[in-house]
């Protein structure tokens, strides 16, 4: 699993800001095959982690918590997803794609559709 920040400071170089949070959402969607939006304490984010993990991907994950600008991603979350603000995490990304929230993710992955989106997006070889 590899976990994003924002706050690796001098070590990286300074991005450009993105003004919008669904551009800046969007963009991090696109930067790896599976891409989760998620809050560190948030057992629904751990288990689709878990589940994720398990199946031998290794998902992107931005936690909001981390990240200064986590409540207005978090927002912008909710909207993109009709969610309520409550419950915007986690969000998975297959492909730059917006699977949606967990009850999609394990509904596609009962229905035998989660598989076939991984290896499509380059997720998972087998």
């Amino acid at each position: 699993m590899h976990y994003q920040t924002e706050s690796w400071g001098p070590y990286l170089p300074a991005a450009r800001p993105v003004g919008d949070p669904v551009e800046r959402i969007e963009r991090m969607a696109a930067e790896s095959a599976v891409v989760i939006f998620s809050v560190s304490t948030c057992c629904m984010c751990h288990a689709v982690k878990s589940l994720f993990c398990g199946m031998g991907v290794s998902p992107t994950v931005h936690e909001l918590d981390h990240d200064p600008r986590g409540p207005e991603l978090q927002k912008a979350l909710a909207r993109i997803s009709d969610a309520p603000p409550s419950a915007a995490v986690p969000v998975v990304f297959i492909g730059g794609k917006l699977v949606g929230a967990m009850d999609r993710v394990m509904a596609s992955h009962i229905n035998g559709t989660l598989v076939p989106l991984l290896k499509e997006a380059g997720a998972l070889w087998l």
